[in-house]
């Protein structure tokens, strides 16, 4: 397919003046067009992952190790200068909450504004016909009136539409969205991953999906990132995933999403909690909830592994296969 849009390739977070890892040894690629869904429960990283990639990290964690491209280009390698050059204009971040992420005493119409003539170099006019414009890409009713609204004057829906025109002003090569629909109602959710899809290949734009909805995921995604503790636990094209898992954690989520159809049964659910960063354990993080645990799983972090074509998983026994002799060996 080419160049990938975004290559991380051994990506390591730690809590500064620490070792304790909130992301460890992180690796996988988006390539051009492409929806990449990541999924997990809270605390496995999602968040941390999305802001690493936008070179956004909190002052209380740093990356240890790893390097993130883009288009080619070293995003690590940059200085900070150079990489806020590149959010905004080449990578862009939809955020879970609007509300928090748009600026309250500024018009939505400026903030797009902002974004068209300090990253595309718009005169103060043809930045407003640009944002009006935009406002009707994504649906947006009445978007001259709606240019002159403040956030608090808006729906969630609405914000989230804001949010995703301030994204696309600058025409970016890839797309963050860091969980868009959490806080929306299922209506509007659906209608808001509509738009995203819609907008995402008439532009032939790459997306960074982050989601702890396994729904979500399978309706927007076309290869999904399991993330546990931490570590990728398996990486496989949408329906691959949901029709033949091969890591127990995987398959665990996809047991719990709740069933629909027919008789009621019980809510199936997963036996214990993620473990605290600074505490994970020595071998497999899952181990300790996971019911196929054997003593091989406490010696070692099973490695990212090959299973079937285009689907990786980081196990040292998944699902129809037995590697145990390889990591004996290893």
């Amino acid at each position: 397919m080419g160049r990938p849009v975004l290559d991380v390739q051994g990506l390591t977070t730690v809590l500064a003046g620490t070792e304790a890892t909130i992301l460890e040894d992180v690796s996988f690629m988006v390539e051009p067009g492409e929806v990449v869904g990541v999924v997990g429960e809270s605390g496995s990283g999602k968040s941390m992952l999305a802001l690493t990639a936008m070179g956004l990290l909190p002052r209380a964690v740093r990356r240890a190790r790893g390097r993130i491209f883009l288009a080619g280009e070293e995003l690590t390698a940059l200085t900070s200068d150079r990489w806020r050059e590149r959010r905004g204009r080449d990578i862009a971040m939809i955020f879970q909450e609007p509300m928090t992420a748009l600026n309250p005493i500024m018009r939505v119409g400026d903030q797009v504004v902002e974004v068209l003539r300090r990253r595309r170099g718009r005169s103060r006019s043809q930045a407003r016909r640009e944002a009006v414009e935009l406002f009707r890409q994504v649906e947006i009713p009445l978007p001259e009136q709606r240019l002159r609204a403040y956030p608090h004057e808006l729906s969630g829906g609405m914000r989230q539409r804001v949010m995703i025109a301030i994204a696309l002003a600058a025409e970016p090569k890839l797309l963050v969205a860091d969980e868009p629909t959490t806080a929306l109602d299922v209506t509007v959710q659906a209608q808001v991953l509509e738009l995203l899809r819609k907008l995402q290949r008439e532009r032939g734009v790459s997306l960074l999906f982050i989601s702890h909805d396994l729904g979500v995921i399978a309706e927007i995604a076309d290869r999904v990132l399991v993330l546990y503790a931490g570590r990728v636990a398996e990486v496989a094209p949408v329906r691959q995933l949901f029709d033949d898992p091969r890591h127990p954690y995987t398959r665990a989520l996809i047991a719990s999403i709740p069933e629909t159809r027919g008789p009621r049964g019980r809510l199936v659910s997963i036996e214990g909690t993620v473990p605290n960063v600074g505490a994970m354990p020595t071998g497999c993080r899952y181990a300790p909830r996971c019911p196929y645990r054997r003593a091989l799983c406490d010696l070692g972090p099973p490695r990212l592994r090959t299973v079937t074509a285009g689907q990786e998983v980081a196990c040292h026994q998944p699902f129809g296969f037995d590697l145990s002799r390889e990591v004996a060996s290893a």
